[in-house]
């Protein structure tokens, strides 16, 4: 008897123990039992890069011209012969070879004797720029926020000749400025060939636009194009220069252009899953992440970005009709969801102070914005089209409290935000009126159709509104027109914000542009800017979705 109850006792011990460390892995990490299937599929889905060769189409001059993007602009010098067919040396040093298009992968260079013997090494920078004015403006001494090291100037060294060298470095550009560092005066060297290995996930090529498309909205769309082909790496890369990595806000946008152009669903998936795989142990994501040296995340807690990964997967769910993928993160979207429940108050507002401390909240590279109505806004948005994948998957009982919850701060928003004298919503203490604040009411619900087209109508005759800073928020903006019904307007700001880029000479579209700073930098440094990002490509999203609006 005794011997039996020691056997029964021994035994409760041990559940209790294996029950108790269960419970504490659990408590630590929240997907613990899904991260290594998560990570495994991402690793499924990683592309294989397509690699082409590209050959340099000419020698081009930097002029300085105040009509000019950023001051400067490239003129055709000639040949490529130029650089072929003489020694290179002090006088010739600071050629810029224009390569035709931007471009993201590898340089290599080869270099001859041309008289004598190499009696010493030679040394010679190459400087890789997006834009004119990158190659033009000094980078030392280096007064920007970010490291030094992402602006693209490489320095090589070689000893003999002949020799062929590939830069290590991926680098993004269209122009390389090669400078002469040193050499003995008893040889002669020069150039036998430069190329490119260019890379990119991208493999087809999307139909053609209506015939009756205007030629400012095509540019527009082949543009956007160059931009996602570029940024589509192995991931969505934000910027294939700088940063280069997963950000979830620009991955949401590039998804959205994908499913309009190439069609590249097996990336999207791969995004998401790495996205869930590398959030932190409680379930709230990291904004971005990194796939070298091994996937990994940054540790950021970035408010919106962690909204915008549920409307992320409800798209991709839908366009796509892979339940699976849905049903495989749906416990990610499903915890994002306890932020608005964190910081929604008693009264249906949320406390955009509180979650200001406590978070990064983004909204757009713009100083002075107030995001209390982008935040109140952004909120119903997730709740609604989280609510939205739940009834696609069959989970609506899991968060049956979702549209009760969506309609309390949607009533609360407009009655605390909108300011029925003047038509327009406001945001925080000084009563700030913004094109981001109306886009997120707009796109909430809370504005009824007359109210956001009358709102949006007002907003260019407000002298102090605070306007986009980048083409992130005005993806919103142009969003906010369409879903306003003002499909004319929509046109229009399209046409005038990207086809301002085209006008001013972009290869690709940028990271920051303001018409009325084209030196504007978060970073304290223009040429450290992306000039091919993200969240620029997504006028390929509308143009192509809405024929009716931007083909006609």
């Amino acid at each position: 008897m005794t011997s039996t109850l020691a056997r029964i006792y021994t035994s409760l011990l041990l559940f209790s123990i294996i029950t108790f460390t269960s419970t504490q892995i659990t408590a630590q990490d929240l997907y613990a039992p899904f991260r290594q299937a998560w990570l495994k599929k991402a690793e499924e889905y990683k592309p294989t890069l397509t690699e082409t060769i590209k050959h340099p189409v000419g020698v081009v001059k930097l002029e300085k011209d105040a009509a000019a993007f950023q001051g400067w602009k490239a003129v055709n010098a000639g040949g490529i012969e130029q650089l072929y067919n003489k020694s290179f040396n002090q006088k010739s040093s600071g050629l810029v070879v224009d390569f035709g298009e931007h471009m993201t992968g590898y340089c290599t260079f080869t270099l001859k004797t041309l008289r004598g013997d190499m009696d010493a090494p030679l040394r010679l920078k190459l400087t890789f720029g997006e834009v004119p004015a990158e190659l033009a403006t000094p980078f030392d001494p280096y007064p920007g926020g970010l490291s030094r090291a992402w602006l693209q100037d490489e320095t090589v060294t070689v000893s003999v000749l002949p020799a062929t060298v590939t830069i290590l470095r991926r680098v993004a550009f269209r122009y390389v400025k090669i400078e002469w560092l040193g050499s003995s005066s008893g040889f002669e060297f020069g150039f036998s060939d430069i190329q490119f290995k260019a890379s990119t996930s991208v493999t087809v090529t999307p139909p053609e636009l209506a015939a009756t498309t205007s030629p400012i909205i095509k540019e527009i769309d082949r543009i956007g194009l160059a931009t996602l082909k570029e940024c589509m790496q192995t991931v969505y890369e934000d910027g294939p220069k700088r940063d280069r990595r997963l950000w979830i806000g620009d991955t949401y946008l590039e998804s959205l252009a994908n499913l309009y152009s190439f069609k590249n669903d097996a990336l999207t998936k791969r995004c998401l899953y790495l996205l869930a795989g590398l959030s932190n142990e409680d379930g709230i994501l990291n904004a971005n992440v990194f796939e070298l040296p091994e996937p990994h995340p940054q540790k950021s807690r970035l408010l919106d970005y962690c909204f915008l990964y549920n409307v992320a997967l409800k798209e991709y769910v839908a366009a796509t009709g892979d339940k699976q993928t849905g049903l495989d993160l749906w416990p990610v979207a499903k915890k994002q969801l306890d932020i608005a429940k964190m910081y929604s108050g008693a009264d249906g507002m949320m406390d955009y102070v509180k979650a200001g401390k406590e978070w990064w909240v983004f909204f757009d590279w713009k100083d002075g914005l107030d995001k209390q109505a982008p935040l109140q806004g952004i909120a119903i948005y997730t709740l609604n089209q989280t609510y939205a994948l739940a009834k696609l998957l069959g989970k609506e009982n899991e968060v049956a409290e979702l549209p009760a919850m969506a309609k309390k701060l949607k009533e609360a928003a407009h009655k605390n935000l909108y300011d029925k004298t003047t038509g327009l919503f406001i945001s925080g203490p000084n009563k700030q009126v913004s094109y981001g604040g109306q886009a997120w009411m707009i796109l909430s619900g809370v504005a009824s159709k007359a109210e956001a087209q009358k709102a949006l109508k007002a907003l260019p005759a407000v002298t102090d509104a605070v306007h986009p800073g980048a083409p992130y928020m005005y993806h919103y903006y142009i969003a906010a027109l369409i879903e306003s019904g003002l499909k004319a307007e929509a046109k229009e700001a399209l046409t005038s914000y990207w086809g301002g880029m085209v006008k001013k000479g972009a290869d690709t579209f940028w990271e920051v542009y303001d018409p009325n700073d084209e030196l504007k930098s978060p970073y304290n440094f223009f040429p450290v800017n992306s000039y091919c990002h993200a969240w620029s490509c997504t006028p390929v999203y509308f143009i192509r979705k809405y024929p009716e609006i931007f083909q006609q």
